[in-house]
């Protein structure tokens, strides 16, 4: 059975989820360290997973359960990847999915931004979500996890909102 798993610390697309999983019926399980408390929404395919405090606490979580029928909701590039290899899908919050053609320049954009950081040099953050960025994101999640619910892979998401 195709089950959710959100990367929810920093996930501004909660509700959005719990929506498409809910018409669907897929069960959701919403992952959290505990550093931010997070409203559970009081439905019956969402559990609330808090963790032990830690950097990538959440992440082993979810990349110790996750299968190749699932689909993970992370704006964290790394987790995408250990998803992937995993045989699962991967979708960021802006819509954007992520596959094997794409995880790789992603994780080495990743590498070069931290050695910059780390360097001094200032990179900035991720982009604001917009309306159109959400949009994005409830169209792909509803086809990946139809996608992932008929065991067919997920087609590439050419239309993604950040390549305008």
């Amino acid at each position: 059975m195709t089950a959710i798993y959100v990367d929810a610390d920093a996930c501004p697309v909660r509700e959005e989820i719990y929506r498409v999983a809910t018409r669907l019926g897929v069960p959701v399980h919403v992952v959290s360290n505990g550093s931010r408390p997070i409203r559970a929404p009081g439905l019956p395919n969402v559990a609330m997973v808090v963790v032990a405090s830690g950097p990538d606490a959440a992440d082993d979580w979810i990349a110790e359960r996750i299968g190749p029928t699932d689909v993970c909701a992370t704006a964290d590039i790394p987790l995408a990847s250990r998803c992937l290899a995993r045989g699962a899908r991967a979708l960021a919050f802006n819509g954007r999915e992520w596959t094997e053609d794409n995880i790789g320049s992603a994780l080495a954009g990743r590498a070069l931004n931290q050695h910059l950081r780390e360097s001094g040099q200032e990179t900035g953050g991720p982009a604001a979500l917009t309306p159109r960025h959400r949009a994005a994101f409830l169209e792909a999640l509803d086809r990946v996890v139809r996608a992932a619910q008929r065991g067919r892979p997920a087609r590439l998401n050419l239309r993604s909102p950040e390549a305008e």
